[in-house]
C-alpha cells in the first residue's frame, strides 16, 4: 500500500492539474533546483572522468562556435606594449550583425534589444554548468598541476596579459620590475625576494604562492585533475600570477541557480591598497577579508559543504592573512612616465590625441564621473543597466540576464590587463570604448573613440 502511495505521488509531483481537475502527466518532471553543488558520492573518479570526457568534445566546439560568431579572434596588435613587453590587442573584435558601428549609434536601446545587435552580451564560462577554475594555457605550461582533464581555457593568448607580469612595489620603486621576467612560485620565491622584504611580507607572500584544496583541484573522487597527490590545490598567485592577473576565469559563488552565475575573470591585485570594496558581491570591506574569504568559500564555489569535505585551509588571522595582505598593499602600478603627480598627463609629454582623450574622458564621455584621477576609480560601484540591450535568454547554458552593480576597477596600468570587465566580455580597449559609448549613450565620433583609447593607454 505504502509502495503504491509512493507511485501515485510521484506522478503527482510530474502532472499539471487542467480543466476539470484531472491530471496531465508530462514525460518528464519539473528540475529540481537546488543552492548545492551535484553529490558525487555514489560515483568513482574514473566513472565522473569518464563522463566529463564523453562531453568535452562537443561542449568545447559550441563554446568556439559562440566566440566565433562574436569576435574576430585573429592576432592584431599596435606599437603599444605592456609594462612587461607584451603587444597590446587592438579592437574593436566584436562582430556586428549586418550594421555598422554608425548606425548602432543611432538606434535607441530597444531597437538594439528587438534586433539581437547588441555586441556585448554576457559572456557564458567555456561549459557553464560546469564551472570553476580554469587557467590559461600559459600558465599551465609553467605549472602543469592547474591541468584540468575536462576543459580548456577558451581565450586566445594574444588577447591575454603578460605571461610573467612585472612586479612593481610602492617601497623600492628604484628597482623596477622585481620578478625579473620570472613566474614567482614556491621554488623561486625565496631566492627573489630575500633581501627586499620584511619577514612578515616574505612570509606572506610564501603563503600565496603555496597551493591548497580547492573545489576541482583536491584529492577527493570529483575532483577535476588526474593528480591526487602532494601537488593538488591551487594557490592565490596561479590566477593572480606575480600579484597582477593572468585573467583565469571561474564563476561568481554568490549567485544560483547555475545559469545565472557570472563569469569572472581574475582581477589584478595590483593598487589594492587603494580600494575598498572586494569579492563578486563587494561585500567585503579590506583585503584582509578577501584574503580570508578566497580560503574558506570562494576557493570552493561558495559551498562550505564542499570546502569541509575537500579539506578547506582556514586562514590564521592575526598573522597569516596579516602577513599575506602586507605583501599584497605594497603590489604597486605600473610606471606611467606620461602621468604628473596628480594623475593627470603632463602636457610636455604626450600626443595631441592623448590629450584630446584626456578631455573626453573627463568631460563628454563621462569616463571621469566613475574612474576619477589619479588612481581611476571611486571605490563603489555602479548599475549599468546593461539588460536594456539584451534580450534574457539562455545562451550556451548561461542566462543572458542582469550584471547588476559592478565594482569600478581601478584604470592605472590598464593596458596591462586585457580583456576587460568583469567577465572579459570586451577583448580590447576598443572594445571597451564600443561598449560604453553604447551603454551611455554617447554618440562619440570615430576619432573620439581613438582618441579616448589613446589616453586609456598612457595610464
Amino acid at each position: 500500500m505504502q509502495k503504491k502511495r509512493a507511485v501515485f505521488l510521484a506522478l503527482v509531483s510530474a502532472a499539471t492539474l487542467v480543466g476539470g481537475g484531472a491530471f496531465a502527466v508530462h514525460a518528464q518532471s519539473t528540475k529540481v533546483i537546488s543552492s548545492y553543488g551535484p553529490n558525487n558520492q555514489d560515483m568513482t573518479f574514473d566513472q565522473i572522468k569518464a563522463a566529463r570526457l564523453a562531453v568535452k568534445a562537443e561542449r568545447a566546439r559550441t563554446h568556439a562556435a559562440l566566440l566565433a560568431s562574436r569576435y574576430d579572434l585573429k592576432e592584431a596588435t599596435g606599437d603599444a606594449r605592456m609594462s612587461g613587453g607584451k603587444a597590446v590587442p587592438i579592437g574593436p573584435t566584436a562582430r556586428l550583425g549586418g550594421v555598422t558601428w554608425e548606425q548602432l549609434d543611432k538606434m535607441t536601446p530597444e531597437q538594439i534589444k528587438e534586433g539581437a545587435l547588441f555586441p556585448y552580451p554576457p559572456l557564458p564560462f567555456p561549459d557553464h554548468a560546469e564551472g570553476g577554475m580554469l587557467f590559461p594555457k600559459m600558465t599551465i605550461d609553467v605549472l602543469p598541476r592547474l591541468t584540468r582533464f575536462d576543459l580548456d581555457f577558451d581565450l586566445p593568448e594574444h588577447v591575454l596579459p603578460d605571461k610573467a607580469p612585472p612586479i612593481f612595489l610602492t617601497t623600492r620603486p628604484d628597482l623596477g620590475d622585481v620578478s625579473k621576467g620570472k613566474v614567482i612560485t614556491l621554488e623561486n620565491y625565496y631566492a627573489t625576494f630575500n633581501g627586499l622584504l620584511n619577514p612578515k611580507q616574505l612570509e606572506g607572500l610564501r603563503l600565496l604562492v603555496t597551493q591548497f584544496p580547492q573545489q576541482q583541484f583536491n584529492a577527493t573522487e570529483d575532483r577535476r585533475t588526474d593528480r591526487a597527490d602532494g601537488m593538488i590545490g591551487v594557490a592565490c598567485f596561479d590566477c593572480h600570477v606575480n600579484g597582477h592577473t593572468n585573467r583565469a576565469t571561474h564563476l561568481v559563488g554568490d549567485i544560483r541557480p547555475q545559469e545565472f552565475r557570472h563569469r569572472i575573470n581574475t582581477p589584478t591585485l595590483r593598487g589594492v591598497n587603494v580600494q575598498r570594496l572586494f569579492g563578486s558581491q563587494r561585500a567585503m570591506k579590506t583585503v584582509e577579508d578577501f584574503t580570508e574569504f578566497e580560503q574558506r568559500a570562494a576557493y570552493f564555489d561558495g559551498d562550505h559543504t564542499m570546502a569541509a569535505k575537500k579539506g578547506v585551509n582556514v586562514l590564521e588571522r592575526g598573522s597569516q592573512v596579516h602577513f599575506m595582505s602586507e605583501f599584497m598593499a605594497i603590489l604597486d602600478f605600473p610606471p606611467a612616465p606620461k602621468l604628473n603627480i596628480y594623475g593627470e598627463l603632463d602636457a610636455t609629454k604626450v600626443t595631441p590625441s592623448e590629450m584630446r582623450g584626456q578631455s573626453l574622458f573627463n568631460g563628454k564621455a563621462r569616463c571621469s564621473a566613475c574612474h576619477p584621477a589619479p588612481y581611476y576609480t571611486d571605490n563603489t560601484m555602479h548599475n549599468l543597466k546593461a539588460e536594456r540591450f539584451y534580450k534574457q535568454i539562455l545562451v550556451d547554458g548561461m542566462m543572458m540576464a542582469h550584471d547588476g552593480p559592478i565594482k569600478t576597477f581601478p584604470l592605472r596600468g590598464i593596458k596591462d590587463s586585457p580583456p576587460y570587465l568583469h567577465d572579459g566580455r570586451c577583448l580590447t580597449l576598443e572594445d571597451t570604448v564600443e561598449y560604453f559609448n553604447l551603454i551611455q549613450q554617447l554618440h562619440l565620433a570615430a576619432q573620439e573613440k581613438k582618441d579616448l583609447a589613446a589616453f586609456l593607454l598612457s595610464l
